[in-house]
């Protein structure tokens, strides 16, 4: 082999692993530590076999998303970067990362409500301190239903965003 067809193979194959790897950073795992845990205290109540945080019976049962059976918890409850980035879907972004927020949300853990195809929408929720995008993210549903996580789809609670 040539020194010229050595070096275009080399660059070739640079080529493809950057590619692969443009690709495939998403794919792996949150290295982030788990996040804190607010202060604020919650009260939960029964309501129509659902457990709900913070909210009066009358309250959750307007809430999108509420009969699901998760726990119900207000906007101003969750962290403030929850809040900066409702406020980015509310308005059709710019979002901090395009590739990534208004996606397809595919439910693989199988923590939200099965739904079919394009249902849910993912964001990402900045964790301050993170090297790439954390473990924090806001889903939406197209029935107006606005999820929560903290922990990288482990968990979810239904948010009230009107609160």
């Amino acid at each position: 082999m040539t020194p010229a067809r050595r070096l275009t193979a080399a660059l070739l194959g640079l080529l493809a692993l950057v590619v692969i790897g443009y690709f495939a950073k998403d794919l792996g795992g949150s290295s982030d530590p788990a996040p804190t845990t607010s202060s604020t205290s919650t009260r939960t109540v029964a309501t129509g076999g659902s457990s709900v945080a913070g909210q009066t019976g009358g309250q959750a049962a307007k809430v999108p998303g509420a009969g699901s059976g998760m726990a119900v918890k207000e906007l101003s409850g969750l962290p403030a970067e929850a809040v900066s980035t409702w406020q980015l879907i509310e308005r059709g972004g710019p979002f901090p990362y395009p590739r990534n927020d208004g996606v397809t949300f595919q439910n693989r853990e199988k923590r939200l409500p099965a739904k079919s195809g394009d249902y849910y929408r993912e964001y990402t929720v900045p964790t301050p301190g993170s090297p790439d995008r954390g473990a924090r993210r806001i889903v939406t549903g197209s029935s107006s239903e606005v999820y929560y996580t903290g922990d990288h789809y482990s968990t979810f609670v239904v948010v009230d965003v009107s609160r």
